[in-house]
């Protein structure tokens, strides 16, 4: 059990089982409050449940129609799911959520946000036009067993379109990207025109840069030239929405169970593909640091939320002319975000939009907001200042405990092991599974070389090797190591076998291969492999 008390003498300790109990009574006992009193919900997004806590983490698929997101989910389970449709058109017209179950079937929207172990209980908020659209899709798959991926409608072009759902698209992607750990955008490599509805989708997803990645899906349908100019343009296209300095991170591929059509990028995409793997992979182990990460910055925004309704109810008259002075306060609320960034030292990154906040705040009655009540704030700065921090040492803990935790099943197993592992029999792999030395291929040209060196008593000096290895104008960091794995019997020379073997390392790491960390067993050389055993 991990535990801690607050030294300035509250009379109950917290007492904590693991990070998921520690988060939902930190929410409950010090941040709700906060949120509650100040309006948070009607603003910003509804209250945490249990169930927020206690999830899988969830992976969000979002792409515009046809770039491959069903097919996606698909490959990674690599079973079809009840309620999947796949086509050229636009099929996906529901909000699917695809979560582990003993049983196969379908549960309806309308039933599944009364469900409180499942994370969906707010969504009725959107109404009936959303709930019709959302359904969950209960399979037994191991994949599932690990996280629960969301597929999402293909979004369309066209106002039309985007009018025509009956509920707030965008919205729906944004409340579904605060409670996620992984959002995925799908981009195919024949359509990278971004519409008015996928760019305003994109922007809703702005405070979640840390959770996003791109697919470039069906890339194996263009050439070399082309995709070069293809991923140019989405990586032009991308920084003019998302505005940012920071690259986001793209991943090439073909995420299907076909036959590439243009096989000459083959290495690049399984490299990519591997790469994101390993990505999704992580999710359960860090599951905990991201409900903490999040918490965190809900924490945040719920004290500038606080500071703004409190200074407006300052500014408020008591009896005549509240309208017009409600109509002035919308009007600058520039002025009052600077002021109160000026006051409390907080980040103008902390603040939300204003042209959103201008258009809430023109909704609510200014009467009903409460005044500064500072025991709430303190409450909560207790909480990051001191709580967070030592929180931390459990999700650490955690952590060290889930390092063999990962996702599993599905397209995950498929390279995992044997020859087709993503690297297999290249660079300092090569001749695993021969049984001549592959280092004896090239030796002949590499013993002419060495001979060369006038070696004493079979073997050559370090300082000699030195000179030689030099001209291949590698690092000395990379060239000490690769002295370090051919100097197999640590004596401080070379022999024939040794150099030959160096050689062959300095070939591997020319070629763009890294160098192992340790000697793979069939590198060694012959004569040595008796010495080792």
């Amino acid at each position: 059990m991990f535990s801690w008390s607050n030294r300035e003498g509250k009379k109950d300790p917290e007492l904590f089982q693991n990070v998921s109990e520690g988060l939902k009574r930190l929410y409950r006992t010090k941040l709700f409050p906060l949120e509650d009193t100040y309006h948070f919900h009607d603003f910003h997004s509804p209250a945490l449940e249990d169930a927020d806590f206690d999830n899988k983490p969830m992976v969000l698929l979002v792409g515009q129609y046809s770039t491959g997101k069903t097919t996606f989910i698909r490959h990674l389970m690599e079973q079809d799911f009840p309620g999947m449709r796949i086509g050229p058109e636009p099929t996906t017209d529901c909000f699917i959520a695809v979560m582990h179950g003993e049983q196969e079937g379908m549960i309806p929207g309308n039933a599944l946000v009364v469900d409180p172990k499942k994370p969906f209980r707010k969504l009725n908020a959107f109404g009936n036009a959303f709930l019709n659209r959302f359904m969950c899709a209960q399979l037994n798959n191991p994949v599932l067993e690990s996280i629960s991926i969301i597929d999402t409608p293909g979004i369309l072009s066209g106002e039309k379109q985007r009018i025509s759902r009956g509920y707030d698209f965008a919205a729906v992607l944004e409340w579904f990207a605060e409670r996620v750990d992984r959002i995925i955008l799908l981009f195919d490599a024949h359509k990278l025109d971004i519409s008015d509805e996928f760019s305003e989708v994109i922007k809703a997803l702005k405070n979640h840069e840390d959770k996003m990645r791109v697919v470039l899906n069906k890339a194996d349908q263009i050439n070399t030239q082309q995709l070069m100019r293809v991923y140019g343009a989405l990586m032009w296209s991308l920084g003019k929405i998302i505005n940012t300095p920071e690259v986001v991170r793209v991943y090439i591929g073909s995420f299907w169970a076909q036959p590439l059509l243009i096989a000459d990028n083959r290495k690049l995409f399984e490299a990519e593909e591997q790469d994101l793997f390993r990505d999704i992979q992580s999710l359960p182990q860090n599951a905990a640091l991201r409900k903490l990460n999040d918490l965190i910055k809900r924490a945040r925004l719920a004290k500038v939320q606080a500071y703004i309704i409190s200074s407006l109810k300052k500014e408020m008259p008591s009896v005549f002319g509240k309208d017009s002075k409600k109509k002035e306060l919308i009007n600058n609320l520039g002025t009052i975000y600077e002021k109160i960034q000026k006051e409390h030292n907080i980040s103008p990154g902390d603040f939300p939009n204003l042209k959103k906040m201008q258009e809430l705040l023109a909704l609510q009655d200014f009467n009903k907001f409460p005044a500064f009540k500072p025991k709430l704030l303190e409450a909560v700065e207790d909480m990051l200042g001191k709580d967070i921090a030592k929180l931390m040492t459990l999700v650490r803990k955690e952590e060290a405990a889930m390092t063999n935790q990962s996702v599993k099943g599905g397209a995950f197993e498929g390279t995992m092991n044997g020859p087709f592992g993503h690297g297999y029999g290249e660079g300092a792999g090569e001749g695993i599974d021969e049984l001549e030395w592959i280092v004896g291929r090239d030796k002949p040209s590499y013993d002419e070389i060495f001979y060369t060196l006038s070696p004493i008593n079979g073997k050559v000096s370090g300082a000699t090797a030195k000179k030689e290895m030099m001209k291949s104008k590698l690092p000395n960091t990379v060239l000490g190591k690769i002295w370090t794995l051919a100097d197999v019997d640590k004596d401080g020379y070379l022999d024939d076998e040794e150099f030959a073997l160096a050689n062959h390392l300095i070939k591997v790491k020319l070629e763009g291969h890294e160098l192992p960390a340790k000697l793979p067993a069939h590198l060694v050389p012959p004569s040595k492999r008796q010495e080792q055993n």
